[in-house]
Parts: structure tokens; C-alpha cells; sequence
């Protein structure tokens, strides 16, 4: 770890400017990419606790900084971007719903139809698509090409995007509320399956 040095030639504990800084930094880090609660973090903040600067007490925090590295190359902080995604997607749901309840269908159907398109690109991003500037239409063609979408799901998303830029482009009149409907429960349906 760069910067963290033994105290002198011959002893056991590491200068403790240096290993602060980098502990400190190391500890924000986890917190970021992992969260306050994660196994990772929680292990680090009871090692540093106790951790005087000696030379196997640094070492067990630099082992739990590459156990959190290991996991993050390896992708598995996916889940939590994931939940985080599907939070802020499912209050984008919420309030469709109520739109729709109180007969707001248009407004419901931006909310619904916003919350699909974003999902989808988010979904395709986190498994390497590249659709970051893409229509709906392209994001739906490039989830099936890889087979990240099947089945039912085909057939529902083919009328999504019918129904997508009727309510992004205020035709109000092509859109019922069965339609806004669909989208809803697709959405829910896709975000239990892809976000949770």
C-alpha cells in the first residue's frame, strides 16, 4: 500500500500519520462502494477500533481492503446498485399508480413509461450493453439479442415502446389506461425480477 512504511528498520508498528491517511481512505471507500452496514465495512471499522499501528493489525486491515477489492472487481456490488436502482424505480411506480387512481392517466403514463425506459438502460448497462444514447426501441432489440429478456417478457416489451413515445410525445389520445396499466405492471414485474 503505498506510503505505509515500518517505523525504522527494525520495528513492528507503521508510522502512524501514514497509516491513518491511508486507513481513513480506505474506510471511505468501503463506505461508498458498499455501504455503512456491509460485512466489509463493518470488519474494517472494528479492526481499525483497536488498531494501535502494529505490524499485523494493519495487515488484517489491508486483507479486508483486498477481500472489498476482490468483490468489487468481481462485480458483485452489482446487487447493491441494483436495490438502489430499483428503490428510486419503484417510487417512480408508486406515484404512477396513484396518478392513475386519482385519473390522471397522462400524467401516470409519463411516470409508468419513464420509469420502464430508464430501468431497461440501467438494466443493459449493468449487464455491458452499451445504450446509453439509444432509443427505447434499440435498448429493447439489443436486451434480446444478448437474451437478457425472454418469454413473456418478449412480447410485453414489443408493445412498450408503442405506448413509451405516445406519452412522450403528449398523444394523449392513443393512450388508455389499460395501456398505462401494462406498463405498470410490467415495470413492478421487472424490477422484482431484475432490481430486488
Amino acid at each position: 500500500m503505498n506510503g505505509l512504511q515500518l517505523w525504522g528498520a527494525e520495528s513492528a508498528f507503521y508510522e502512524p500519520s501514514c497509516w491513518h491517511q491511508w486507513a481513513t481512505s480506505a474506510q471511505h471507500m468501503l463506505h461508498v462502494a458498499f455501504g455503512v452496514d456491509a460485512p466489509h465495512s463493518q470488519n474494517f471499522a472494528a479492526v481499525y477500533a483497536k488498531c494501535n499501528g502494529l505490524q499485523e493489525e494493519v495487515a488484517a486491515l489491508k486483507g479486508i481492503f483486498r477481500a472489498a477489492k476482490a468483490d468489487y472487481d468481481g462485480g458483485y456490488v452489482f446487487s447493491l446498485q441494483a436495490r438502489v436502482s430499483g428503490e428510486i424505480y419503484g417510487d417512480l411506480v408508486v406515484l404512477a399508480k396513484a396518478a392513475l387512481d386519482e385519473g390522471a392517466k397522462d400524467v401516470a403514463a409519463v411516470l409508468a413509461c419513464a420509469a420502464l425506459e430508464d430501468a431497461l438502460k440501467r438494466f443493459a448497462l449493468l449487464n455491458g450493453l452499451d445504450v446509453s444514447d439509444k432509443v427505447m426501441e434499440d435498448v429493447v432489440g439489443a436486451l434480446k439479442s444478448k437474451g437478457l429478456v425472454g418469454g413473456a417478457q418478449k412480447t410485453l416489451l414489443d408493445a412498450m415502446p408503442k405506448i413509451r413515445n405516445h406519452a412522450m410525445h403528449a398523444n394523449w389520445g392513443k393512450i388508455t389506461s389499460q395501456d398505462v396499466g401494462s406498463v405498470l405492471g410490467f415495470v413492478e414485474q421487472f424490477l422484482l425480477v431484475n432490481f430486488s
